[in-house]
């Protein structure tokens, strides 16, 4: 392998690295946890929902970073053949999840549950107007106010700043997938 074709695997586990990292630094402190320093391994139950949704999120955020530089293919469904933004979608859900989601951006925004921009965590949808009618690109949010998409023919699966001129004017909302291993049913 050459450097030129281990560049982009590396950027790809050094972002996710660097994701990881970011959300495990951003966790909740408690008091208890700098004064009483407990080594025993505590039982799942114990851990926050908050901490658990991060952990999960996280799998979705990795597992979309893996299809960094995926070429765009409208209709796509793999990355063998290439992917469209809600391809993509669909196949980091089932491949972090094991959960089949919606084909489609505009079917895709009526799933899960609404979320409002300052509370987007790494996993939600985010929803663009990009064709000119509302709902028609999806990306999922990564934190930082960073997204991962498949943007156009021509193009690969790339991360973008919300922050961009473009993706400001054309933002339509965001949306909330529950987590399976949750058990939370938050449906429309």
């Amino acid at each position: 392998m050459t450097i030129k074709e281990a560049f982009p695997l590396f950027q790809t586990v050094a972002l996710a690295c660097a994701l990881i990292a970011s959300l495990w630094l951003c966790s909740p402190a408690h008091a208890s946890d700098i004064t009483d320093i407990d080594v025993r391994p505590q039982p799942s139950s114990t851990r926050s929902k908050l901490q658990q949704f991060t952990d999960r999120a996280s799998e979705l955020a990795v597992s979309a970073m893996g299809m960094i530089g995926i070429h765009y293919k409208y209709g796509g469904n793999n990355p063998e053949n290439g992917l469209d933004c809600s391809g993509l979608v669909r196949y980091v859900f089932k491949d972090a999840w094991g959960v089949n989601v919606p084909r489609t951006a505009a079917e895709l925004s009526r799933s899960g549950q609404k979320v409002d921009t300052q509370d987007l965590q790494p996993g939600d949808l985010v929803f663009y107007n990009t064709l000119r009618r509302s709902f028609s690109h999806v990306g999922i949010y990564l934190g930082d106010n960073k997204f991962i998409h498949a943007p156009r023919a021509g193009a690969t699966v790339r991360i973008e700043s919300m922050d961009l001129a473009y993706w400001k004017a054309r933002f339509n909302g965001a949306r909330r997938i529950s987590d399976p291993e949750q058990g939370d049913d938050n449906h429309q």
